[in-house]
């Protein structure tokens, strides 16, 4: 995953967790404008979420910010 795209996953988490709390969840979707204008952003971001880590279409943020940080280390 590109770091920008890790950057924003991080970055939308964090703002979920501060807003709801830490139980809020969301999809890969939470990410991208209503509008698909970058499809091959938004393939990647699938590919992370479903392929790679085989997630449900609901997470918990928390989760999901945790997964982000520790991919940048591989």
């Amino acid at each position: 995953m590109r770091d920008s795209l890790r950057a924003h996953i991080i970055s939308v988490c964090d703002a979920k967790i501060a807003a709801k709390g830490d139980n809020v969840g969301l999809s890969f979707y939470a990410f991208f404008k209503n509008k698909n204008d970058d499809p091959v952003l938004l393939m990647e971001a699938a590919t992370w979420w479903i392929t790679t880590h085989k997630l449900d279409h609901f997470e918990k943020a928390v989760k999901i910010r945790d997964m982000a940080f520790s991919s940048a280390t591989l």
